[in-house]
């Protein structure tokens, strides 16, 4: 363990998000994605709903702010959508990175060939529907 460091970050995805590039994306993904079968890179968070994972990436992961840093699955017609899910990484979101905008949501076939083309896929314990996240690294400022 580390002082500052959330311990909900595993050594490999500490690994993994210090490793990544300005541009590259990581998906934190729901119990339902199909990650195994897209991931260049897989890692397990387990048991870790998304909202506390994200709090434990966003103070040692800068947000893009050219393009859309935060991406979310857009709803299939006919199902329901859960706004507390968008509300909760905003929060999250927010706190770490004032003035952070919402999400862009992309249609669910996309969101699976963008989610493909990742730096990483972390596994998590989130159980609500549509709740998987991709992240677009930013630059660190110094």
């Amino acid at each position: 363990m580390l002082k500052g460091i959330s311990p909900l970050l595993s050594p490999e995805l500490l690994q993994t998000l210090s490793a990544m590039g300005h541009g590259d994306e990581i998906v934190l993904a729901d119990t339902n994605f199909p990650g195994p079968g897209l991931a260049k890179r897989l890692l397990r968070a387990d048991g870790i709903p998304i909202a506390a994972l994200l709090d434990g990436i966003l103070p040692l992961f800068p947000l893009d702010t050219y393009d859309a840093s935060l991406i979310m699955m857009a709803v299939v017609p006919g199902d329901p959508l859960d706004r507390a899910v968008e509300a909760d990484y905003m929060e999250v979101s927010v706190h770490h990175e004032p003035g952070s905008p919402a999400p862009v949501r992309v249609e669910r076939h996309a969101f699976y060939e963008r989610a493909k083309q990742a730096y990483a896929i972390v596994m998590t314990g989130e159980t609500r529907a549509y709740g998987n996240l991709i992240l677009k690294k930013g630059v660190v400022r110094g």
